[in-house]
């Protein structure tokens, strides 16, 4: 694999608006994850953003950012518009698309994510982590997953059956939190950005539901705990709080 990492930035949050370019312990929300996507060491790191604002902030830093068409629908369209204006050519041939709200998250997560790709028959890598308490399970912001993992040995990936915002699966076992950061081969992320929305995806507000209902394969890592994201208020207090201790 030839993994380049896109992250795609808006500044037009519906719950937090403006919030990459949020102060964490002195520094853009956008340039952390910007940081910890290159301290992955797994290949090169652009922005993809519609925001002339947040490709200054990136690009005083230090970083790549590529200036997209606002009126993309998505994050997905957002990094594939960008991929074109990077790669032409195709030399890369593994997308990772790292959400720009995760300011905590561990280098560790972006190689592990690329797991499940090791098996020809997956179109699209992402993370699962433990289900840590009742209150979590039953949170609609938490987005669980379908998905069984070997109970005889150290099996750390499994094949996503279903997305929801309710816990599921019925029973007793584990219950596992998605991550939002995927991998994808080249070709899987240009047919999933070219497919309509699907009827699951409007209907549960998950994107991912769209390549299910296509037929396409994701597949799973687990990892020991979810990264922190930020999508209110009390998440920037939260993180600030973190990340400021850390420095």
């Amino acid at each position: 694999m030839n993994p380049i990492v896109l992250i795609p930035a808006r500044m037009a949050s519906t719950r937090l608006p403006g919030k990459p370019l949020a102060d964490i312990a002195g520094c853009p929300m956008i340039v952390h994850v910007l940081e910890r996507a290159q301290a992955a060491c797994i290949g090169p790191v652009a922005v993809a953003t519609a925001d002339r604002a947040i490709a200054d902030v990136v690009e005083h830093a230090g970083g790549t950012a590529i200036l997209t068409d606002p009126d993309l629908p998505s994050g997905s369209d957002r990094i594939w518009q960008a991929l074109g204006a990077l790669d032409p050519t195709g030399r890369h041939d593994t997308i990772i698309n790292l959400q720009g709200d995760l300011p905590g998250i561990e280098p560790d997560c972006l190689r592990a994510v690329l797991r499940p790709l090791a098996d020809g028959a997956v179109d699209i890598a992402t993370l699962v982590a433990p289900v840590r308490d009742e209150a979590e399970a039953k949170a609609a912001s938490v987005v669980k997953v379908a998905c069984a993992f070997g109970s005889d040995g150290p099996d750390e990936v499994a094949r996503a059956l279903y997305f929801s915002r309710m816990p599921i699966p019925w029973g007793q076992g584990p219950l596992w939190h998605h991550v939002g950061l995927y991998a994808y081969r080249r070709a899987a992320l240009a047919r999933f950005v070219s497919l309509p929305e699907s009827g699951l995806e409007q209907r549960e507000k998950l994107e991912q539901l769209r390549a299910l209902e296509a037929g396409m394969t994701i597949g799973c890592t687990r990892v020991p705990a979810a990264p922190f994201g930020v999508d209110t208020p009390a998440d920037l207090e939260r993180a600030r709080q973190m990340l400021g201790a850390v420095a």
